[in-house]
């Protein structure tokens, strides 16, 4: 079994060229929110689910992006209520929000 559950990678890369990034659309805040979100229900800790920051991931496209292991599912998402979605749905219930999932046509 592994030590967590679920491990989410959310990308705060910010690019400073003019490139887009996830960094252009509060993945910050985005982070917190989720981070926060896993604490208030239980989730967190060994056994559970682990929210961790990441540098760029290569999906720039689709930023803001975040990716779920071990069932490696990207996603992008608009808001916090996506965010909550994605909490809620799929780290607590284990249900993939179809709706967020990032295309796997979608790269850099």
């Amino acid at each position: 079994m592994s030590y967590y559950e679920r491990h989410v990678f959310f990308c705060l890369n910010q690019r400073n060229n003019g490139e887009a990034s996830c960094g252009d659309h509060d993945a910050q805040g985005a982070f917190d929110h989720c981070k926060s979100r896993v604490k208030q229900l239980g989730l967190a800790g060994k056994g559970g689910v682990r929210v961790n920051k990441a540098g760029c991931l290569d999906r720039c496209a689709g930023g803001p992006v975040a990716v779920v292991y071990p069932e490696a599912v990207w996603y992008s998402w608009v808001d916090q209520s996506d965010v909550d979605e994605i909490v809620e749905s799929h780290l607590r219930d284990g249900k993939v929000v179809e709706r967020l999932v990032l295309p796997e046509s979608v790269g850099r």
